[in-house]
């Protein structure tokens, strides 16, 4: 018996040593970014490279503001972002409709809803465009944003979770008396905030990391995101490391936070909805 645990606890010994040097190693390019973003020119490429810097700077990321606009990068993802947010509440609509309405054709329109899920993103780009392009919102933060307010994962993530709601709850409510967007906002809303919590977060992080499609449909750089200006900053200076390290370090921080906070309910979220 005492050998059996003896031999466990090696065991987790063992299997915590590996996952922790499977962490550092992972952890060196992330970390080598952050220090890099910090150093002058000189030092990102001195040899032997050193991962800590030795005369710490802002200026890199002072350039990226001063020379190369990426205040306006980052005021058209935070639009990008504000708007998903309100698409956030389209799609949980739709999927609230879809678990508890009965209507004309419920089922076809959502299983096509779930059709659209098996379709490369890059293959209706082109219709999307033309659609857009013959109402006249190419190159405007409105074209940008239009394709992005319903996405049907979403609302396939909504309705298997509003699924699960009992539906005398709402019968209740409308027996009180409540209309149905008072019903949705004040009974439905704080029910599945799990859902909405996840949901949440996978639309920050999409918005955030926007880049093909703003790239496709403007061709003016004053609607340009920030993946679109990391792109471009890599393209003309090529040779200055430290400015795209800093570039790649302002997209990727606050995705990493975001996820490190939150990604229990990500996981909290995809239980509850249904998936494994």
């Amino acid at each position: 018996m005492k050998s059996k645990r003896k031999y466990k606890k090696l065991e987790e010994i063992l299997i915590t040593l590996l996952l922790i040097a499977g962490g550092v190693l992972v952890s060196i390019p992330f970390l080598w970014m952050i220090f890099s973003s910090f150093k002058p020119a000189n030092e990102v490429l001195a040899m032997p490279p050193t991962l800590l810097p030795e005369n710490p700077t802002f200026e890199n990321y002072q350039n990226l503001f001063t020379n190369m606009s990426f205040g306006i990068y980052l005021r058209n993802t935070l639009i990008i972002v504000l708007f998903s947010f309100i698409g956030l509440f389209f799609n949980g609509m739709a999927g609230y409709a879809f678990a508890k309405f009965n209507f004309k054709g419920k089922e076809p329109i959502f299983y096509t809803v779930l059709a659209t899920m098996m379709i490369p993103a890059q293959v209706t780009m082109i219709p999307v465009y033309l659609i857009l392009n013959q109402l006249g919102l190419t190159n405007t933060m409105a074209g940008i944003i239009l394709p992005g307010l319903a996405a049907a994962f979403s609302i396939f993530l909504f309705r298997q979770f509003m699924s699960t709601i009992p539906t005398d709850l709402i019968e209740a409510a409308r027996l009180d008396g409540a209309g149905e967007f008072r019903i949705f906002f004040r009974l439905i809303v704080p029910i599945a905030k799990p859902i909405f919590a996840v949901q949440a977060i996978l639309t920050f992080i999409g918005a955030w990391n926007s880049f093909l499609w703003p790239l496709i449909i403007a061709s003016d750089q004053r609607l340009y995101t920030l993946s679109v200006g990391l792109s471009l900053l890599q393209g003309q200076h090529a040779s200055n490391f430290g400015l795209q390290m800093a570039g790649a370090a302002f997209m990727v921080v606050p995705i990493i936070l975001i996820f490190a906070f939150f990604q229990k309910y990500i996981i909290e979220g995809f239980t509850m909805s249904g998936l494994k």
